[in-house]
């Protein structure tokens, strides 16, 4: 029995039949194909070298069927926590319905070395007085500001988690 693989891909999709697909790629069409099925360009988002100078990620087509039925519309608002966790960690700003029309919202800082800022510090004895710091939460604030940020237990349990 061969293995099943199931598909966690992150991508964009533009219509396109398969005629226009090749033409884009600058390829003839093969004589066996029907360059009238309707299908979809597929950019992925999520890993792999670009194949085409036009595009961030590599692309291919799919028949419309085969995306329609193998992918489903990533949700951006209404998110549990985790998701609101999972988006942040790609790299997305992520915040709480409520709190959108103040402008804030909450990312992950990278870790990262930063010059020492206090007295405190520079007596640690850190190579060339850069300290190491492990990533963290920062919010966005409404003073137009960032903070360090942990979650509460409310916005733990909230399923209002929005990307922004």
């Amino acid at each position: 029995m061969k293995d099943i693989y199931e598909s966690h891909k992150r991508v964009h999709r533009t219509p396109m039949n398969r005629l226009d697909y090749n033409t884009y790629r600058a390829w003839d069409l093969p004589a066996d194909e029907d360059g009238s099925d309707e299908g979809y360009l597929v950019e992925y988002l999520d890993g792999g070298k670009p194949n085409d100078h036009r595009h961030k990620g590599y692309i291919s087509w799919s028949p419309k069927a085969q995306f329609d039925n193998g992918y489903t519309l990533v949700r951006t608002t209404n998110l549990t926590f985790g998701q609101a966790i999972e988006a942040a960690k790609q790299g997305h700003k992520v915040s709480r319905a409520g709190w959108n029309a103040s402008g804030m919202f909450a990312y992950i800082v990278p870790a990262a070395k930063y010059k020492a800022q206090t007295s405190v510090i520079l007596d640690m004895a850190f190579d060339n007085d850069m300290v190491p710091y492990r990533e963290y939460w920062a919010l966005f604030t409404v003073q137009k500001d960032v903070a360090m940020w942990a979650p509460s237990g409310s916005d733990s349990l909230a399923e209002d988690w929005c990307i922004v």
